[in-house]
């Protein structure tokens, strides 16, 4: 029961922190919103981000990886007391770990090599400088990753590359999604409320991935990751409408959940290729990385 509540702890501290860049996205284009829409946004959007895109998302997952557990099993799987259950979602694991990690290291370089951020440690501006090195980095690391994986389990090497090419669809929604964002807050708009509600729950969609994928790190346990994943929603939803400009000034947020997905990423590659994270580990630097994340910035903040 502890490490159940320890984990769910630290998947809601990953999807808070996971989600900031969302959360910001939601609270500027709810500014040119009328009050009804809010309301609608608020109401509607909370139901769809958990129920539809967070319920929905590692339940697919799973039965796609496992199809032979059929829908049900897919989502009981791992309270099911059938050992064959718990050998098919084992021998499978790796496949996800694999793909799964892959996107988070992808995730995690895009930022160092080529986003703008708040440097927050010394080498961030080097890496800043070495933008062009992204893509030969990552074309590396998948490379490696599928010739130590593909003599163990060609479906794990071919996990590694879908994780790379979730990465690559994803990334181009997001680039599509901060060109929309401009036309929306941009005075001259006309699209309607409805349109703009349907914009943010599709940019919530895509960023909603991070966060399922982030959680398989914790654990396989659909339910824990509903549980998790969906709370931590609703914290976010919460932030976007009454603390979002505070939460802004914690600059160093976005450099903690950008290191918690290097470090999540490797527990899944780790535990592709057989290496054990314990079930705490997960959670514990999550948490850990997000209370250096909040000091530093409320260092900063005096400091100002």
């Amino acid at each position: 029961m502890f490490t159940a509540l320890f984990t769910v702890l630290g998947l809601v501290a990953f999807e808070v922190v996971s989600s900031i860049d969302n959360a910001v996205i939601n609270a500027e284009v709810l500014q040119t919103m009328s009050p009804k829409g809010r309301k609608w946004f608020l109401f509607w959007g909370i139901l769809f981000a958990v129920f539809v895109v967070r319920g929905l998302l590692p339940w697919l997952i799973v039965w796609g990886v496992v199809p032979s557990l059929g829908p049900v099993g897919a989502l009981l799987s791992t309270m099911s007391s059938d050992p064959l259950v718990h050998l098919a979602v084992e021998s499978a694991s790796p496949v996800l770990f694999a793909g799964g990690g892959t996107f988070l290291l992808f995730l995690f370089f895009h930022w160092l090599f080529l986003e703008e951020k708040h440097f927050g440690l010394p080498h961030e501006k080097f890496f800043a400088r070495q933008g062009l090195w992204f893509y030969a980095v990552v074309s590396m690391l998948l490379a490696a990753i599928v010739w130590f994986s593909i003599d163990i389990a060609p479906m794990m090497a071919f996990g590694a590359v879908i994780g790379s090419t979730a990465f690559f669809i994803t990334h181009g929604f997001k680039d599509n999604a901060e060109k929309a964002e401009r036309e929306l807050l941009d005075g001259n708009t006309k699209r309607s409320d409805v349109s703009k509600i349907l914009y943010l729950e599709a940019i919530d969609t895509t960023f909603s991935i991070d966060g399922v994928l982030g959680a398989f790190a914790f654990t396989l346990s659909v339910p824990l990751i509903l549980i998790g994943n969906g709370i931590g929603a609703i914290v976010v939803r919460q932030l976007t409408v009454s603390n979002i400009e505070t939460i802004k000034k914690y600059i160093y947020l976005k450099n903690g959940a950008m290191y918690s997905l290097l470090i999540l990423g490797t527990f899944m590659l780790l535990e592709a290729f057989g290496i054990h994270v314990p079930q705490w580990g997960a959670p514990l630097v999550t948490v850990g990385i997000l209370v250096m994340a909040v000091m530093k910035s409320r260092a900063r903040l005096r400091s100002v």
